[in-house]
């Protein structure tokens, strides 16, 4: 082998090393619940530990949230936390809107947890603050550009009719198309069923943080 190429290839192979010495090791994890204790690797059966696996190498690389709750049925829970991950991080709507559709489900909710993470995320994908304020206290948004507006009026009607009328159908397909359409409504599905375990759980907020949402009348 020519000596150029010895060196790269040690550096691909130390470069791989590194990186998966770098992830974090499932066996470590301290998760966290209320009304479901959380577990620890130890307690864990070996399907309990493939879950928890998947979980970790996958796109995010930890267990926070519902996963606790799921490992009570690992064979289910892994079969969510797959959907749920394709859902969030392989719509084919933009990150912005993503958000926009799962804080819309949290306020629904007044999913605290779900909320208090993804008003992060969705500001950190562009959402404005005060769009952000406006749904965390019930209001429409005095300012949003068309494609807000669109994925609002859908997730509004949806939310509160449980119904959709032609137009507001017919904005969402002409602007995303079929699959469109179809990942909103997934990704606000399946929030509906994370927000539900974390309020029956009572999962905690991080250390410091403070509930946002308030209840609405």
């Amino acid at each position: 082998m020519h000596r150029s190429m010895f060196v790269l290839a040690c550096l691909l192979a130390a470069t791989a090393v590194l990186a998966q010495s770098s992830k974090p090791n499932p066996r470590d994890v301290k998760l966290l619940g209320d009304r479901f204790k959380p577990l620890t690797w130890d307690e864990m059966t070996p399907e309990q530990h493939t879950m928890l696996e998947h979980l970790f190498s996958g796109d995010r690389g930890g267990a926070t949230g519902p996963f606790n709750v799921l490992l009570r049925n690992p064979e289910m829970g892994d079969l969510a936390q797959q959907f749920g991950a394709s859902l969030r991080f392989h719509s084919s709507l933009p990150r912005k809107l993503n958000e926009m559709a799962i804080i819309l489900t949290a306020r629904y909710w007044t999913a605290q947890y779900e909320w208090s993470a993804h008003r992060k995320a969705a500001a950190d994908a562009g959402l404005s603050e005060a769009t952000i304020q406006a749904i965390a206290n019930g209001k429409r948004p005095a300012s949003m550009d068309p494609d807000e507006t669109v994925v609002y009026n859908f997730g509004t009607e949806l939310l509160n009719t449980k119904q959709v009328s032609d137009p507001v159908f017919k904005a969402v397909k002409d602007k995303f198309g079929e699959r469109g359409v179809v990942d909103l409504v997934s990704v606000m599905g399946y929030y509906h069923f994370v927000s539900m375990i974390l309020n029956v759980d009572r999962y905690p907020l991080p250390a410091g943080t403070k509930p946002e949402l308030q209840a609405l009348k």
